[in-house]
């Protein structure tokens, strides 16, 4: 245990230091060579600690009879932390929905018979003001800022902005609501939130507007929780029986009432109660 602590903790120091020299180096400034030369012998070192530990976390599992897929995905498991991997995870399905939204590829997971419900109308206004704001304030800095590397260094930060907004974006309108023939909805949020709920766990649903505060994911004392988008939700399912869904970070809760936002709630609400025969 002391080994994958040591390798977490290597793993958190190095990596905002390699991203800050990649910025730098992105943007035209290159940092003094005694700089470089340290961070290349940390981050060397970091990766030969992660290899060791990698291997022989992925030995033992080979050992106890693991497959090397399943040995390698629990070696990954256990020296990555969830929220990294959650972090990780969610830039590139973000940057395949920014790909996927920009060729008008069909929507994610939804197939033939599906009923895809959209929820990015009340986002959709402040989404493309953000942008338009974020350009405006890359023009402004590059003609206020009068230090060549600063202004460089601002530029790549400002532009990596606008593309992670506008993939988030295209995240939420490629990954829709989901209604299946057989009533199971899955009920999403672009990349950062996915729950399925099998047909035997809706006790009741009904368009029901409401206008809660918190944030995206809010789960209150009661088990109720609220996926709330541009400050509201307009369905309300309620469930049979508890249900275990996971947090944009990764953290385990469970849920006896799902309220959210779908743009034509009722059309949603009618695909669920009136499920294709099999």
């Amino acid at each position: 245990m002391s080994a994958i602590r040591a390798a977490r903790i290597g793993v958190a120091a190095v990596l905002p230091m390699e991203l800050a020299l990649v910025v730098c180096v992105a943007a035209g400034v290159r940092p003094p060579g005694w700089a470089l030369a340290v961070a290349e012998v940390m981050v060397l070192g970091v990766l030969l600690l992660e290899a060791r530990v990698l291997y022989s976390l992925y030995a033992a599992a080979r050992a106890r009879g693991a497959a090397p897929a399943a040995a390698r995905r629990e070696a990954v498991r256990a020296v990555v932390p969830v929220p990294v991997r959650r972090l990780v995870l969610h830039e590139l399905r973000a940057s395949a929905a920014l790909a996927r939204w920009a060729l008008r590829r069909p929507p994610h997971g939804v197939r033939p018979g599906d009923h895809a419900a959209p929820y990015t109308g009340p986002q959709t206004a402040m989404m493309y003001g953000l942008v338009f704001v974020s350009l405006i304030e890359t023009v402004a800095l590059a003609v206020l800022i009068p230090w060549p590397a600063v202004h460089r260094v601002v530029l790549v930060l400002d532009v990596y902005g606008v593309l992670l907004m506008l993939a988030l974006h295209a995240a939420c309108v490629t990954r829709p609501h989901v209604v299946r023939p057989d009533g199971t909805l899955r009920i999403r949020y672009g990349a950062l939130f996915d729950l399925t709920v099998p047909p035997d766990a809706v006790a009741s649903v009904r368009v029901d507007r409401r206008y809660p505060e918190g944030r995206l994911v809010t789960l209150s004392e009661d088990g109720v929780l609220d996926l709330i988008v541009g400050s509201q939700t307009t369905v309300t399912v309620e469930l049979s029986r508890p249900l275990v869904f996971r947090r944009p970070l990764g953290a385990r809760a469970e849920a006896r009432v799902v309220r959210f936002h779908a743009d034509e709630p009722r059309a949603l609400v009618a695909a669920l109660r009136q499920p294709a025969p099999p």
